[in-house]
């Protein structure tokens, strides 16, 4: 998975990706991956992992990861060159959802790029770049579809299909909640123009401390940005870039008390997690054994072949069936011999629905 942190200037969106970054590394031990200057590798925290990995005695265990890339650059004007210009927008259309990060904190000491913080005016600001960096993609898509839409009805179909889209974003819309036709051809057609406007979005409401405990409950940039994403069926999440960067300092034992001193039960990188999987429907799935323990991410309704796809094209092509049990029966039992004796591990075939938290080994024959 790779998310794409986005925000103005000033609003804490670098010391969100370096405090995410180094605390994600550090809270799994997984090596903190630089691709880029700006592209990190964070392990996901699972204690499930843990465990099985503790009962199997594995040599290793492996978190899922989440690739997070921090695009610089983005003011108003971006589309038309200003600041770095358009080369934030080729960073974003790699990514599967943006996570973006608005100021919802006074600081006279902090200057905001707009003289006053106003968070869902910041919205618009970053929304109407991408709204114009879409428009653009499907105006040069429309210049080559339409020399041949006349001879072509299929051409043509989709050329319509363009004009309606085009229309929709030039009126301040979000292509997100463009109503696409119930048609394969439709359907498949949006999906390649990739637009920026139609990515899952995650709101990171950036807050003072004081805000923190009670979620931003008692703060009202906050509520107006849950009210606007309530209208986009987009995600928010309270954090404060100042606390994470003193989190991502702590030893793992002094997080937990830290956290506990400001009435917090998990950190913003924890939350941000959660967010990111509610809003684009994963799970994980987990594989167990002495040699290695690990978790696999996939999209929620996965059945079990495409889901050993994930770990080999092989497993989904030969696949025969899978061994299933729930990780908190196996750890209950002990063994897996246990859980088989008790009659809890499930001998699955190919239509089977893979769940969350689901331990699987796969049968195969290629």
């Amino acid at each position: 998975m790779k998310l794409g942190i986005v925000g103005l200037p000033n609003v804490g969106k670098s010391t969100l990706f370096n405090s995410l970054t180094k605390a994600g590394a550090e809270s799994a031990n997984y090596p903190f991956c630089t691709i880029d200057p700006n592209v990190g590798v964070v392990a996901v925290p699972d204690e499930r992992l843990k465990q099985l990995g503790d009962m199997y005695h594995s040599k290793k265990v492996t978190p899922a990861v989440i690739e997070f890339v921090d695009i610089a650059g983005l003011v108003k004007g971006a589309s038309k060159g200003e600041g770095l210009g358009n080369q934030f927008l080729a960073n974003i259309r790699e990514v599967d959802a943006i996570v973006h990060v608005v100021r919802c904190f006074e600081d006279a000491n902090v200057v905001h790029v707009d003289g006053s913080v106003d968070p869902v005016r910041d919205i618009e600001t970053i929304n109407l770049e991408l709204i114009f960096s879409d428009i653009e993609i499907l105006e040069r898509r429309i210049a080559k579809v339409s020399k041949q839409a006349r001879m072509d009805k299929v051409l043509g179909k989709e050329l319509e299909l363009l004009e309606a889209v085009e229309a929709h974003l030039e009126n301040g819309n979000l292509a997100k909640t463009f109503s696409v036709p119930e048609d394969e051809d439709a359907e498949e057609w949006f999906r390649s123009y990739n637009l920026l406007t139609a990515k899952p979005v995650i709101y990171a409401a950036n807050v003072a401390e004081d805000d923190l405990a009670n979620d931003g409950a008692g703060n009202p940039h906050v509520m107006a940005v849950r009210e606007r994403a309530k209208e986009e069926n987009s995600e928010v999440f309270v954090i404060c870039a100042q606390i994470e960067q003193e989190i991502a300092e702590l030893a793992e034992d002094e997080k937990a008390m830290f956290l506990e001193d400001l009435g917090l039960k998990e950190s913003g990188l924890e939350k941000l997690i959660k967010a990111s999987y509610s809003l684009l429907g994963l799970i994980s799935y987990l594989t167990a054994g002495e040699d290695e323990t690990r978790a696999w991410t996939i999209k929620k309704g996965t059945k079990a072949p495409q889901a050993a796809g994930k770990i080999h094209s092989d497993f989904e092509r030969g696949f025969i069936r899978a061994e299933v049990v729930n990780y908190q029966d196996l750890l209950d039992c002990g063994s897996l011999s246990a859980a088989k004796e008790k009659g809890i591990v499930g001998l699955e075939g190919k239509d089977y629905v893979v769940r969350d938290g689901d331990v699987m080994l796969f049968r195969f024959n290629v």
